[in-house]
């Protein structure tokens, strides 16, 4: 597993086994895409399909180009593909349902609602082999159907996207301000923080650390913050600029 991009210029997460990967979001181009799977020398052949958690540009803007190149289905809910202007005729179009398990291959991917300012926002679990991958970025707050997936997880790509002095006391307008600290916005590190420590698995290995914002966060402040208790948990910081190394989940 890995994050190809990590923030609000573009999020691309990659899980995958032996044989077979999937994409969550393609919200970088779909030459950045080859580009960093190249560095990180992943067969972009293995990957399979597509999981669109919502309609926002920084999920779905390589979609176009990436899914026609390859010809790989893009599962879809019908409300997001209606928010996201994309070409609605494309026959890779595959609907999925809240709490459907969809195989690919040895993958099995369940999508399951959130609270987000979009149309039809998800956040998945990859399972294979009985290793649980979670990936819930551009969270509110963290409701029931987070905190329940969140506790079956041997992995997370986890949302921290603010720090709430950061934010306060930032430029942002008042109603970006409101938005972001919204229940339907995003996850500060203090509120990522309380569900890590509250409702945290023993056999959580690995938290990946996302969707950090460049203007209202500092790696410094997650990383502080995050190291008082790892309990055992290896804590690694996603980049906005870059994609991070492979990592294998036991």
């Amino acid at each position: 597993m890995t994050a190809l991009n990590s923030g609000s210029n573009g999020n691309c997460y990659y899980i995958g086994n032996e044989t077979e990967a999937v994409l969550i979001d393609a919200g970088i181009s779909c030459r950045e895409i080859e580009k960093r799977m190249k560095r990180l020398e992943l067969d972009i052949q293995k990957v399979k399909a597509i999981f669109i958690s919502h309609e926002h540009s920084d999920h779905i803007k390589g979609l176009r180009v990436f899914s026609k190149k390859y010809k790989m289905p893009v599962y879809i809910t019908p409300k997001t593909l209606a928010g996201s202007r994309l070409h609605v005729r494309n026959p890779a179009y595959v609907y999925f349902k809240s709490y459907d398990v969809v195989e690919v291959g040895g993958l099995k991917i369940k999508a399951f609602p959130k609270f987000h300012d979009a149309a039809d926002p998800h956040s998945f679990i990859i399972s294979h082999q009985n290793i649980n991958i979670g990936v819930f970025t551009d969270i509110g707050e963290p409701c029931e159907n987070v905190i329940r997936h969140f506790k079956l997880c041997h992995a997370i790509f986890l949302e921290t996207n603010y720090d709430d002095d950061l934010l306060e006391n930032g430029f942002y307008p008042y109603y970006l301000k409101q938005r972001i600290k919204g229940r339907l916005g995003h996850l500060s590190n203090s509120q990522a923080y309380h569900l890590f420590l509250e409702y945290r698995s023993e056999k959580l290995s690995h938290l990946f650390l996302s969707h950090i914002s460049k203007d209202n966060n500092h790696p410094e402040l997650i990383s502080k913050l995050f190291s008082r208790n790892p309990n055992g948990t290896k804590i690694i910081l996603t980049s906005r600029y870059e994609e991070i190394p492979v990592y294998e989940i036991k």
